[in-house]
């Protein structure tokens, strides 16, 4: 899928060889390829979704929040925070999309809320220290899974002049997918950092990058994104 040799591409295992098939004699899967004036979105990396400290899944759901991807969230992690390093050292926008706290009223007029999700306490929607913004980062809440959804992110990407979108943090299946969707609805490259993007459970996180590969993103491994921010950089000539 893709057409794109690096990264691990692991999670190609878990999609049956008749599926695969499928997809390619329909032609999905093509490159859609790197502009040249990315942004970064690091979505969602609060401790709500990655527990306070790394721990196996049900731990961190029973012992956190219940929000909590456990293991997979703080796998990433490091990932996420090399990303954002190289984001850094070329210049480009890095926008923080993060949920924001959720209130009791919310359970009622939501019915998929679980009422345990509107106690999550206020160090939950904290940034995880590794990834956490910087002074001149922009932050922007939501209350929804898609970054794009009631907020002003059109807004902030086209005033920087941004072409392609770079997506890491959570959840692949959930918010991740849905950023996606609306990037590539709203004309943008979009680029999904394989390493960068954690879900709860593996096949969530496994289909979802093969669903997003193959229709609105393309999903490329983290140091091939590094590499990419590099030679946007790179003297000419």
């Amino acid at each position: 899928m893709s057409g794109q040799p690096e990264g691990r591409r692991s999670w190609l295992a878990s999609i049956p060889g008749d599926d695969l098939d499928v997809y390619e004699l329909s032609g999905f899967g093509g490159p859609s390829g790197f502009g040249e004036r990315p942004a970064l979105l690091v979505i969602d990396v609060q401790y709500r979704t990655a527990g306070d400290r790394p721990a196996p899944i049900r731990e961190a759901i029973t012992t956190m929040y219940p929000t909590a991807c456990g293991h997979r969230a703080w796998a990433a992690i490091p990932h996420i925070a090399r990303l954002i390093g190289a984001a850094r050292s070329a210049g480009i926008p890095i926008v923080y999309p993060y949920v924001a706290p959720k209130k009791a009223v919310d359970a009622g007029r939501f019915g998929s809320i679980n009422p345990q999700i509107t106690s999550i306490s206020d160090r939950g929607y904290e940034f995880v220290a590794e990834v956490a913004p910087e002074e001149g980062d922009v932050l922007l809440p939501k209350r929804h899974a898609s970054a794009f959804f009631g907020t002003a992110l059109v807004s902030y990407l086209v005033d920087f002049g941004v072409d392609t979108v770079i997506l890491v943090g959570c959840t692949t299946s959930g918010c991740i997918r849905a950023t996606a969707v609306d990037a590539f609805s709203y004309n943008f490259r979009t680029i999904v950092a394989e390493e960068c993007v954690y879900d709860r459970i593996g096949a969530s996180h496994d289909v979802g990058l093969f669903d997003l590969d193959a229709k609105y993103a393309d999903v490329m491994s983290t140091e091939a994104v590094i590499d990419r921010l590099r030679e946007l950089t790179a003297p000419s000539g």
